[in-house]
């Protein structure tokens, strides 16, 4: 345990906004770790169920623990807020609703300690349900070497955020998490970092991230494809002219405005990267993914994949986006 005053070696840092159905087992798999010299920040943003009564009876029996209670900022800010606070070298994001398993700190700092290189590790996952059951999700196989995550980076869940551990001024250097990349924040860090680091994921599963019908990647998903897709093109920005086109704005261009800020079939790519991640979701593709199904049937044309797109948004009960869908594509077809 951390002797009061003293540097932790690690700082776990939580944010959580009405958590509290999850908080108590997600702080108790912290607690419970074979690695003990940590401080444990839990940032409280704004919840208002009883996620901060709970945090502040674990910090009143663990001096380890560190509550901030804030008013409702969002994700963004809060992160950043817990690596500006974080005392450690070493931070280890995770998320109200996981579960850390036992070794988790002890192998990643480990990892770190052996390889100065390294600015970022973090692991394979398990999946639960609600209840905190296994479920039935398949297993994710991450690449677990630099070079493979360098080669898979464009696409993938190439790196689990609930379950990185990080060295803190690494972050902190490269400006923290942009608000501007909404619902890809992390996405867009891990890209940045790139070019700075080395990262690793271990092959032991060392987290149970929590698979619920209602979490951002599922609320937010088409929002997140489309951020996720432009922090890839500043990206390549990055790496083909030292320059970032999105460094200072405070809002992503429009999908047809990407052309004239980062060259020609940037707006295309865009479109076939949401396309991609959306075309089994027939409800979000016939609702706020429409205007991208259609300029992406312009960009590609009657693709088989596209008319099985639209059959499914028929059968999910969206007959006039079908329609609109079949018409388009036989507009467009060869």
């Amino acid at each position: 345990m951390t002797i009061s005053g003293a540097i932790p070696a690690v700082t776990v840092a939580t944010s959580m906004h009405n958590a509290a159905t999850t908080l108590a087992a997600a702080i108790e798999s912290v607690l419970a770790q074979t690695f003990g010299d940590f401080e444990f920040l839990i940032l409280d943003d704004g919840s208002t169920d009883q996620s901060r009564a709970i945090a502040q009876d674990y910090a009143a029996r663990d001096p380890r623990i560190r509550l901030i209670a804030m008013p409702r900022q969002g994700l963004v800010p809060s992160l950043n807020q817990l690596f500006a606070q974080a005392r450690a070298p070493l931070v280890a994001r995770f998320d109200a609703d996981d579960i850390c398993l036992p070794h988790r700190l002890e192998r990643q700092t480990a990892f770190l300690a052996a390889n100065p290189d390294h600015g970022l590790v973090a692991s394979e996952t398990t999946f639960i349900d609600a209840d905190g059951a296994p479920a039935s999700n398949p297993p994710v196989h991450r690449p677990h070497d630099h070079g493979a995550i360098l080669a898979e980076l464009e696409h993938g869940p190439i790196l689990c955020h609930s379950a990185v551990m990080v060295r803190t001024d690494l972050v902190r250097d490269a400006g923290g998490y942009r608000a501007v990349y909404l619902h890809a924040e992390d996405y867009d860090l891990w890209l940045r970092l790139a070019g700075r680091t080395r990262m690793a994921n271990l092959p032991e599963c060392l987290l149970a991230y929590r698979i619920t019908p209602g979490q951002v990647s599922t609320r937010h998903v088409v929002t997140q494809a489309r951020n996720a897709a432009i922090a890839w093109l500043a990206h390549r920005a990055r790496q083909q002219t030292g320059q970032d086109p999105t460094a200072s704005l405070a809002t992503l261009p429009e999908i047809d405005a990407l052309d004239a800020v980062f060259g020609a079939g940037s707006a295309a790519y865009v479109r076939q990267r949401m396309i991609d991640r959306l075309i089994y979701a027939p409800d979000r593709l016939a609702g706020e993914a429409w205007p991208v199904l259609a300029g992406h049937i312009a960009d590609v044309g009657a693709q088989p994949r596209l008319w099985r797109a639209a059959l499914r948004m028929l059968r999910a009960g969206r007959p006039l986006r079908a329609a609109q869908a079949a018409a388009t594509l036989l507009r467009h077809a060869a």
